[in-house]
């Protein structure tokens, strides 16, 4: 026992810290700005990678208190707990002029949710909030999306079948998630999240709720096999579209960039069928090829 509580200790003090630092954002909430940028999708599309570029830049603040995260979650998960608990995990004010007088430029902050772009109410609760916000959208071939998505659900032990099996199983799984979501706002869907392999990336379906409530301008559109390729041009496209100036990082890592290997041919010949219509859909809708 003695050594369990040991072990408990540091994660006991983190959370502790956190609350304290929470509670603290929340009562200065009205001096912290609400977020510049959000960048909305999508799930092992690249979004880990962009998130670690962005917070590498000198006038791009980490998320507060979070920050071993990339998201606050709020306008999925945590919409309950209000915009001040919303605003608390943002720089203030003051602390953005001093970053902006230090490096001779305006910063900028955001966060980095691929579920916000799936969600049913994300777009409609994003709008109400922050309409002027700019959208960055990583899109990544859908069957190969899918097939990570999987074994990533696989590594971390939440999914016993295997993908063609996780693929049959979909439907049953996710079945009256997104409606129940909508019905009640402030559920939360593990399976919806978890287990949306091949609805994840019908692309089109979920990204027209934000293409009615945005301006096409406010969108920056990306595929990811063009962001793994190509990361820092990428990267410097990005910092013009956010309004940030130029920042060579040095190095640029990328995570999930190689092609899926061990997917059976018949079970990515389907997919590739079933997304073909999807895929050219979204591609005419955005007047911009995708690659795939």
């Amino acid at each position: 026992m003695k050594d369990r509580l040991k072990d408990l200790a540091p994660r006991l003090a983190r959370e502790q810290l956190r609350d304290l630092l929470v509670g603290y954002g929340e009562r200065t909430s009205g001096r912290r700005p609400l977020p510049d940028f959000l960048v909305i999708g999508t799930k092992r599309g690249g979004t880990t990678s962009l998130w670690r570029y962005l917070i590498r830049h000198p006038l791009v603040p980490r998320l507060f208190p979070a920050w071993n995260t990339k998201t606050s979650h709020y306008f999925e998960d945590n919409f309950v707990r209000g915009e001040a608990w919303y605003r608390s995990h943002f720089p203030t004010s003051r602390r953005r002029a001093a970053l902006a007088r230090k490096h001779g430029g305006p910063a900028k902050v955001g966060e980095a949710a691929p579920l916000y772009m799936y969600h049913p109410l994300a777009a409609e609760r994003v709008a109400a909030l922050i309409p002027g916000v700019r959208l960055i959208v990583l899109l990544r071939d859908p069957v190969e999306r899918a097939y990570s998505h999987w074994k990533e659900r696989r590594t971390e032990g939440v999914e016993p079948l295997g993908f063609a099996d996780a693929l049959a199983a979909e439907p049953a799984r996710i079945a009256g998630e997104k409606h129940r979501l909508i019905a009640e706002p402030g559920s939360v869907s593990t399976a919806f999240d978890w287990y949306s392999y091949t609805a994840r990336g019908r692309y089109l379906e979920h990204l027209e709720p934000w293409l009615s409530r945005f301006d096409r301008g406010q969108f920056h559109f990306l595929p990811s096999e063009t962001f793994y390729r190509a990361p820092a041009e990428s990267y410097a496209r990005i910092l013009d579209f956010i309004g940030l100036p130029p920042f060579d990082l040095g190095s640029y890592d990328v995570h999930n960039g190689r092609p899926s290997e061990g997917m059976d041919p018949g079970v990515r010949a389907g997919l590739a069928d079933h997304y073909r219509p999807h895929n050219a859909a979204l591609a005419e809708r955005l007047g911009q090829s995708l690659g795939w």
